[in-house]
């Protein structure tokens, strides 16, 4: 621990040349007694820091003792301060680890160069969780970082319904997707995935074991996506689309790849300029509350059940904007149901 901090210390001055001992405790969060402790011990070590005198004054190293890290263009120190995303960073416990990395980078860096974090920082930052969902992290995600780093067994219970279930499983990496994140783990011969936020309990192993060299976490995550997508989308619906109805679909549908792969399939668009989908949806429940929003510029085809809802939903908006303001509107019918 204080090995780490001596280190720190070096590398605070090599980086803004000249700091107060109050200005250090502040950086370093111990005592001004422990800095002048230090700087004696590091003085001790033939580290050149020397004291200035005086209201101005403070502690600085002399003597040109510093490292450089060269060759770096200022794209590439900018870019490097990206890497170090707070959020996430923080969320699997390294977050103290990518700050003693960062000051280490920086006080390599030429002076010419030293603005890189402050440049990124305010041109850049990450926003993770979705919108109206809690930011804290999954309480077992910390548990689990060290076994991902380092390829430990971990016995894992998970939430699985009403009830719970105990696995025995090799943690090969974790993915952070909308805010939530996942394990990836091997069990047996197969390949699984959990939600951490399932995890009742981390219980790391001792026993290491030996990564498939083959596997690429980005391209099995990449393929899962979709085969989790396309797998919840097993039905399917024909609509009539208008020119602005098409452009307004991928904000409506699921998946991007859903307007893409209708568009291909569908012929050439009508006299009226309007194109026949096929699309896969979820259930028609959902596909009524999301086609909903493109209003008039869609037409329901089928199933009957999909174009009997939009039916349903005409009438009850003619009815109510045929009725003068102040008046009494008519209680909605039989479409307010299958909300998704």
């Amino acid at each position: 621990m204080r090995a780490a901090r001596l280190i720190s210390l070096v590398l605070l001055l090599q980086t803004r040349e000249t700091m107060t001992a109050a200005e250090l405790a502040r950086e370093l969060e111990v005592s001004e007694r422990t800095v002048y402790r230090d700087v004696v011990a590091l003085s001790a070590a033939g580290v050149p820091v020397y004291a200035d005198r005086g209201r101005a004054g403070g502690y600085r190293l002399v003597g040109g003792y510093r490292t450089r890290l060269t060759g770096l263009t200022r794209d590439e120190a900018e870019a490097l301060f990206l890497t170090g995303l707070p959020g996430p960073v923080g969320e699997l416990g390294l977050a103290d680890a990518v700050a003693a990395a960062e000051l280490k980078v920086l006080a390599a860096l030429p002076p010419a160069l030293r603005d890189a974090p402050a440049r990124t920082g305010a041109r850049f930052h990450l926003d993770v969780p979705g919108w109206f969902r809690e930011a804290d992290p999954p309480p077992w995600l910390t548990e689990l970082t060290p076994a991902v780093w380092r390829d430990l067994v971990v016995d894992l219970r998970y939430r699985r319904g009403d009830g719970e279930v105990t696995r025995t499983v090799e943690p090969y990496g974790l993915v952070l997707k909308g805010g939530i994140w996942y394990l990836v783990a091997r069990v047996g011969a197969s390949t699984r995935t959990y939600r951490v936020d399932r995890v009742t309990g981390v219980e790391v192993s001792g026993r290491t074991f030996d990564r498939d060299p083959g596997f690429e976490l980005g391209a099995y995550w990449r393929e899962q996506a979709e085969t989790f997508l396309r797998g919840m989308l097993a039905e399917r619906v024909t609509v009539r689309v208008s020119p602005v109805g098409l452009r307004m679909l991928r904000h409506v549908v699921d998946a991007p790849f859903v307007k893409d792969e209708a568009v291909a399939a569908a012929g050439p668009p009508d006299a009226d300029g309007w194109s026949v989908l096929r699309l896969p949806v979820e259930s028609v429940p959902v596909a009524y509350h999301q086609l909903l929003r493109l209003g008039p510029e869609v037409e329901a085809l089928d199933p009957p059940e999909l174009r009997e809802l939009f039916t349903d939903a005409v009438r009850r908006w003619a009815t109510r904007y045929a009725v003068p303001p102040g008046r009494p509107v008519p209680p909605d019918g039989p479409g307010e149901t299958g909300q998704r």
